[in-house]
């Protein structure tokens, strides 16, 4: 009997470019009602949720609603004076994905100044493990997601001599699994966006010897569809986000040119909404700013001449990782 493989169809109506001034619209006008329901449930991840919107404007060389000042006082807020961290909203605690998009955001810009750098520098250095691992926040959750932003967070400030970075990769080493992929943690399920994680880790930390590079590479174009759409693991549907978990490791891994970029892009694509603008997950499902910026980030991978060039390690302007002079390792075809 043959297998039914999870996957939608497309609608035929599938636009044929980008609809640039529909998305900038949709950024500069998300969350900026504090009236709004979704406003006061979006606190948790404001932060998170500023660096998708900021970074999406970028790759569409269209400027923010607020000014750099504006957003750089509001980060400036959210970090915490006794452990350096900072939240995802003024008033919260901090954790390391929100730090992470905070100084992010303040490269970008070239804003550090406004924090304290070396406040970040002490709470990341605080999260490290005996065992090199990293918990996100006070809490203790303990995550290869948390491994990556911590090499992020340090490299973009360049001080990653506060960690043990040899204990550091001999965890994200024991979370390799035998069909290639990594996990969050030992043992754990192959995840095409804790392999980003993985992948992007080794990628800075100069250690990319330790994948097994076409047996990875082989596992993130399996998740390929018929729609031309990416999942996330095994019977999964499609989901744009997708779209750079996975195109970032083969980028990486020299290996982009393994999966059909055309259907890809066909499917992005149809992931816009052509009456509010943004990317959902799927066609047909609510536009949001975390589908939005990794939707153009895939688009920018497979070559789109009207975007920035978006660098596959950090998800940041390639521009903005040469001005610091940043250098990942990323392996030839």
């Amino acid at each position: 009997m043959a297998t039914l493989i999870k996957d939608i169809k497309l609608p035929d109506n599938v636009p044929s470019n980008i609809l640039f001034e529909k998305h900038i619209e949709f950024l500069k006008e998300y969350g900026q009602d504090e009236n709004n329901y979704e406003y006061g449930m979006m606190d948790y991840l404001r932060v998170s949720g500023m660096y998708w919107c900021l970074t999406a404007l970028e790759f569409m060389n269209a400027s923010p609603s607020h000014t750099i000042e504006e957003v750089a006082q509001y980060i400036k807020q959210c970090q915490d004076p006794e452990s350096g961290g900072i939240s995802a909203c003024i008033g919260h605690d901090p954790h390391i994905l929100h730090t992470t998009s905070a100084v992010q955001i303040l490269c970008t810009y070239n804003k550090l100044d406004v924090i304290d750098t070396e406040g970040v520098v002490k709470y990341i250095k605080s999260l490290q493990l005996p065992d090199g691992s990293f918990m996100g926040d006070k809490w203790g959750e303990v995550d290869t997601r948390f491994s990556f932003c911590a090499v992020v967070t340090l490299s973009l400030l360049k001080r990653m001599d506060a960690i043990d970075v040899h204990k550091a990769v001999d965890f994200v080493a024991s979370c390799k699994n035998f069909d290639g992929g990594f996990g969050s943690r030992p043992l754990s399920e192959s995840h095409a966006g804790l392999m980003f994680c993985c992948v992007g880790f080794l990628s800075i930390t100069n250690r990319l010897d330790i994948v097994d590079r076409d047996t990875l590479a082989w596992w993130l174009c399996e998740r390929q569809l018929p729609s031309g759409g990416l999942n996330g693991r095994p019977e999964k549907l499609p989901d744009v986000c997708y779209s750079w978990w996975v195109l970032s490791s083969l980028t990486m891994l020299g290996r982009l040119h393994w999966i059909d970029g055309n259907a890809l892009k066909t499917y992005i694509l149809a992931c816009q909404d052509t009456e509010t603008g943004g990317f959902a997950d799927r066609p047909g499902d609510v536009a949001d700013p975390y589908h939005t910026v990794f939707g153009l980030a895939g688009l920018s991978l497979l070559g789109h001449k009207a975007l920035q060039k978006v660098n596959p390690t950090y998800c940041m302007p390639q521009h903005v990782i040469d001005r610091l002079q940043l250098k990942p390792q990323i392996l030839l075809n």
